[in-house]
């Protein structure tokens, strides 16, 4: 076992209760050591303290203070027991009752434990044995000849800094408006709260890349319906999306022109985005099909279905194995981030950019954005005095400074979309080794209009790593686990990615973080239903032999003695029915949120909108939004490439009026 030199924040009874937990859901196998076998907690230790809030991780600490004792023996339904002088199996059904309540809440509690300690199993720097028993390869390491970083972050020495525009986030909206900005003259000066990683630092591990280019809290939102994945470095979730580069679907232009920005429909927004493609080298030539994605066409080919080629902001790829460990940073320089185009145009132009910068407040005066309060990472405060603020955080974060920053607009935090995402797995008698590939080179929009309104699901893939795998991997037993994740390497995944109509709601807790709020509406999950039977029938015809949904209480079927085609429809029909039972209730199905967007929503009302048709704030004139927030209604696909035209949009509006 590696020794643990860190600091935990888990006093000794608490880790007791983890290693407790822990080896109740990953025991070992086959000579795998289980958690005391490695380095475990102080995995747990790391990905804890970079994924809560202060005040979560206290409620933890509290929860494990609780779990082993005679009076939670009632909770666990083994009545006036501890948890830990029960044999294994007692154990196991002890946590399923918890992950198979009625009661949301405890469900929730569960998925979140569950999240957490099998990641960090998978994920733990000593962990090899497991990771070999998978065949999965140990990271490769930082090449030898990767260039220096080309970007200079500016080094701040005083309390006081000025510029024309200050821009908070640094991701596909904010990165893009400096570009435009600086490009127009003006001074511009770039916030991030994150570090700066470039080509030289990737390629250190799955734990490495959670916790230092993905954002940090919430992990989730409120009810446990869905976790929350996003970008948190520099650059943002340009350097670790999967290139997909979708321009915004026409009939989603004119949705969105309907709410009163009606240069969403016009040529206004058409040259934006022609601006974003060209610099952001779309095109279909890296799209050599990775063995996953050659799965699900082969399926939907069968079925007669759509399928086509996936557009990619990529150029020199090797579409193989570097590509497949792209979303934990491309260390060949291949992705074209904006780190790499527009963030690398504004500092050629002269704007400085500051990273571990915490932007809490943007300051007003008279009804004027007059600059920002910042937070550096190591305990200064910094006052920004700047002509206009651009606000790029993040649907999460952006509303949550808005409201902080004193507005008051109701619509602000508003109308939260996720796209809620789900995955169908299936065994398959070859080796697909789903690590490795073109991270999405295939896509299906079959089922992407369920309601003659543009509303429904689309098909996708992605690469399966084991930390990441665990996501949208339910646990049903150890013996489950073990079964499955040595099964890895012949795994085909199809992703389902709804286009929600509901919304939920981003609101600002005491300490002055954002919480967020949202449920899958009735009408979504039946829309998202016909995509886990859909994603059951690609893998089916492509030729599985298992199936296994994502839902908590096993939803699993096996396909290997059905000899014909009514014989698997009669079992995926057994699988939908029991899919179907068990619902898409908060923590029922596991589903995350890649794509989050619409809480500070344009229009053309201050009644139905929190910005007008410029991005800007209806209060605060020159307090400008240019990101995922400002999407009236979910673009329906990824949405990087919409982010980045509306910020290329709204900045240059921006510059038009300082100019």
């Amino acid at each position: 076992m590696t020794e643990n030199t860190s600091p935990s924040p888990f006093g000794p009874r608490q880790e007791r209760a983890l290693l407790a937990i822990g080896e109740t859901l990953i025991p070992g196998w086959d000579g795998v050591p289980g958690p005391r076998g490695i380095d475990y907690l102080a995995t747990v230790a790391a990905m804890a303290q970079h994924k809560l809030l202060p005040r979560e991780l206290r409620e933890m600490k509290i929860f494990l203070d609780l779990w082993d004792t005679r009076g939670m023996g009632l909770a666990h339904g083994i009545g006036p027991r501890r948890f830990s002088a029960l044999p294994h199996g007692e154990r196991e059904a002890a946590l399923l009752r918890w992950g198979g309540s009625t009661v949301a809440a405890k469900r929730s509690i569960f998925q979140g434990l569950r999240s957490l300690l099998i990641a960090a199993y998978f994920v733990a720097p000593d962990a090899t044995a497991a990771r070999a028993a998978m065949g999965y390869p140990e990271a490769f390491g930082p090449l030898p000849d990767a260039p220096p970083r080309p970007l200079t972050p500016l080094v701040v020495t005083g309390d006081r800094l000025s510029a024309d525009v200050v821009i908070v986030g640094s991701g596909a909206g904010g990165g893009t408006a400096a570009a435009v900005l600086a490009a127009a003259g003006l001074d511009v000066l770039v916030l991030e709260k994150g570090g700066y990683h470039d080509d030289r630092d990737f390629g250190r591990g799955e734990l490495e890349a959670l916790t230092t280019l993905y954002s940090g809290p919430p992990a989730s939102t409120l009810e446990g319906q869905l976790a929350l994945m996003s970008g948190g470095t520099l650059g943002g979730g340009t350097v670790v999306n999967w290139t997909t580069s979708f321009a915004t679907p026409d009939h989603v232009r004119a949705e969105w022109a309907a709410y009163g920005a009606r240069q969403f429909a016009g040529e206004e927004y058409t040259r934006a985005l022609a601006a974003v493609q060209r610099r952001l080298s779309v095109n279909l030539e890296h799209g050599a099909i990775a063995h996953r994605d050659a799965i699900m066409e082969r399926g939907l080919g069968a079925l007669g279905r759509h399928c086509a080629p996936m557009p990619r902001n990529v150029l020199g790829c090797d579409q193989g194995v570097e590509c497949g460990r792209c979303g934990y940073g491309c260390r060949i320089g291949a992705k074209q981030s904006v780190t790499k185009t527009w963030l690398q145009d504004a500092a050629d132009a002269g704007a400085r950019i500051v990273v571990e910068a915490d932007v809490r407040r943007v300051r007003v005066a008279r009804g004027r954005a007059t600059g920002v309060e910042v937070a550096l990472a190591d305990g200064r405060r910094v006052t920004v005095d700047a002509r206009a603020v651009v606000v790029s955080a993040g649907s999460i974060q952006t509303p949550a400074l808005l409201r902080r920053s004193g507005l008051r607009n109701e619509r602000i935090g508003a109308n939260l979309r996720l796209h809620p995402a789900t995955a169908v797995a299936g065994r398959f008698d070859e080796d697909i080794r789903p690590w490795e590939g073109g991270l999405q080179t295939r896509y299906s929009t079959e089922h992407a209009d369920l309601d003659g309104r543009g509303y429904g699901v689309i098909y996708e893939t992605g690469p399966m790593h084991p930390g990441a795998a665990v996501a949208f991997q339910p646990w049903h037993s150890a013996a489950h686990l073990a079964d499955d994740m040595r099964s890895l390497r012949r795994t085909g995944v199809v992703g389902v990615i709804l286009r929600d109509t509901g919304a939920g709601r981003v609101t600002v807790g005491r300490d002055g973080e954002p919480v967020a709020h949202y449920r899958i509406s009735d009408y979504d999950a039946r829309h998202l239903h016909r995509g886990v039977v859909g994603a059951a029938e690609i893998l089916a015809a492509a030729g599985a032999t298992a199936l296994r949904t994502a839902h908590q209480v096993r939803v699993a079927v096996d396909l290997a003695d059905a000899v014909d085609a009514a014989g698997r429809a009669d079992r995926i029909a057994d699988l939908a029915g029991r899919a179907h039972a068990q619902g898409y209730a908060p923590a029922r199905c596991m589903m995350a949120a890649l794509h989050i967007m619409g809480t500070a929503a344009m229009g053309g009302s201050r009644q139905t909108s929190a910005t007008d048709p410029d991005g800007a704030t209806w209060e605060v004139p020159n307090l400008v939004v240019a990101d995922a927030s400002c999407f009236p209604t979910p673009s329906g696909v990824n949405p990087m490439i919409s982010i980045e035209a509306i910020a290329h949009m709204n900045a240059s509006r921006l510059a038009a009026r300082l100019t």
